[in-house]
């Protein structure tokens, strides 16, 4: 089933590994078969990676673009993991990450990241919720993220 990608002009994007800038007009993409695709809005930083959602999102990014070297992130993943199950106490975020876990467990690497994606929402909500006291941070997007199980 052929995707078709629309990239905004200037847009950086990665496709099989593949840097690439869409010209000043953007692209429009027909993948005609399976590849590995991401969008510049998806595209991490290593030094972007400075939370603990962050650092699980950089992992699997890593896994997903290096298919070839995937094995050697994955225990670190798993320890990132780890360390966010023991931090936490709330039962949707145990949740959410194990949902990550069998994504990148089952080879849905853009599952993952998108979930994951939910967790940094998530977890940028509750960080400057100890800043600000405005309304608590919002559980349902994690819910959201993965319903479609």
């Amino acid at each position: 089933m052929p995707l078709k990608v629309n990239i905004k002009p200037g847009e950086k994007f990665v496709v099989n590994g593949a840097v690439m800038v869409a010209g000043n007009k953007g692209a429009s993409l027909i993948l005609q078969n399976e590849a590995t695709i991401l969008l510049g809005k998806d595209i991490m930083q290593e030094e972007e990676a400075n939370t603990p959602a962050r650092r699980i999102y950089f992992a699997i990014l890593l896994m997903y673009l290096d298919d070839t070297d995937r094995n050697k992130y994955y225990p670190t993943f798993m320890r990132l993991i780890e360390d966010f199950m023991e931090a936490t106490t709330f039962n949707e975020v145990r949740k959410t990450l194990l949902h990550i876990v069998q994504d990148v467990n089952g080879g849905k690497y853009y599952r993952a990241l998108k979930t994951c994606k939910a967790l940094m929402t998530y977890e940028n909500e509750v960080l400057s919720y100890g800043q600000s006291q405005g309304r608590s941070p919002d559980l349902s997007a994690l819910a959201a993220a993965h319903d479609d199980r």
